[in-house]
């Protein structure tokens, strides 16, 4: 009999199995004031929440080991209510591999981000998942709401396609926005700044910036001005600070190109966006493949990071 661990969706036909990971997992927590309602889970409502939602279940050597009960109320968001390991699947990373099935349903299913509701009195749970760039949305009480927006990944055919990407990613953007671009030389990280201006109105034409280092395009539309980095030249972060950014950045949109390690001292949340060029392989992230051959096939990867970021539909806008 196998070894590994073994993460199915399951429905109510499987409720027993999830019910034993659930009270066996909350068991064994400290007493909370108000205490957790875990224990009042019954085979009912375990079933007939898997029957509306669906949820996971981990085993291993066929035994019960983990389980995730989702909870879909949120429009483009997936919940995750009830996230469990039995006491004997400890420190064997079945939270991380339940963790990481539940985002790829999430995407899989073309859904935002995740939320979900951590006790203040249990630190080692906020760890875990902050470990997992998941980020404080509220509090109410001693509960915690903590969410994440997905990253995504998704093949460019050609020029106009990255200008088409970009305006996409133009019309979530405003002013204090951060976005810091990566790729080889001729990958498309000046293409992508062009699609960017032009959607935002600013006035050109946005070329690459590479001797002036930074340029300032006003707005012709009333919104906020692109400042256009081009960081190639520079070798620390501490020459990003002597561009002197920090004057603008809260009234414009700022791109970085070659920013990687320097220029997210800018902000605490900015977009990550690297461009391959390359085609989308098998083992790339769901949705990434576009159906087209292009010789100029890029692979354009967009990872939100801070609080900015948190409940923005970055997949159903840049993915629709």
């Amino acid at each position: 009999m196998s070894t590994e661990l073994d993460v199915e969706l399951v429905g109510s036909e499987r409720a027993a199995e999830v019910l034993q990971v659930i009270h066996r997992a909350f068991a064994t927590r400290p007493t909370l004031d108000p205490p957790a309602t875990a224990g009042d889970e019954t085979l009912e409502t375990v079933a007939a929440a898997l029957d509306r939602d669906g949820g996971l279940l981990a085993t291993r050597r066929g035994l019960p080991m983990g389980a995730i009960l989702f909870d879909r109320t949120r429009p483009a968001m997936l919940g995750l209510k009830r996230v469990s390991v039995d006491p004997l699947g400890r420190d064997r990373g079945v939270a991380s591999v339940m963790v990481g099935v539940a985002e790829d349903v999430a995407e899989e299913r073309g859904m935002d981000g995740i939320w979900l509701h951590v006790r203040e009195e249990l630190p080692d749970n906020i760890r875990f998942w902050s470990h997992r760039h998941y980020l404080p949305v509220r509090q109410d009480g001693t509960t915690i709401e903590m969410g994440k927006t997905l990253w995504l990944a998704r093949e460019v055919p050609d020029a106009d396609a990255m200008r088409d990407l970009a305006a996409r990613v133009a019309t979530l953007l405003r002013a204090g926005d951060l976005l810091v671009l990566t790729g080889d030389l001729g990958a498309g990280k000046t293409t992508f700044t062009q699609g960017l201006g032009e959607a935002l109105g600013v006035r050109g034409p946005v070329t690459s910036p590479t001797f002036v280092i930074a340029r300032t395009h006003p707005s012709e539309v009333g919104g906020p001005a692109l400042v256009h980095v081009d960081a190639y030249r520079l070798g620390s972060a501490a020459e990003i600070d002597d561009i002197d950014l920090d004057a603008t950045t809260e009234d414009s949109v700022t791109v970085v190109e070659w920013g990687a390690g320097m220029a997210e001292q800018l902000s605490d949340s900015w977009l990550s966006i690297a461009i391959e060029t390359r085609a989308a392989s098998p083992g790339d992230p769901l949705g990434t493949a576009s159906g087209v051959e292009s010789d100029e096939m890029r692979v354009v990867t967009i990872r939100p990071r801070g609080r900015r970021w948190l409940g923005v539909p970055l997949r159903s806008t840049l993915l629709g």
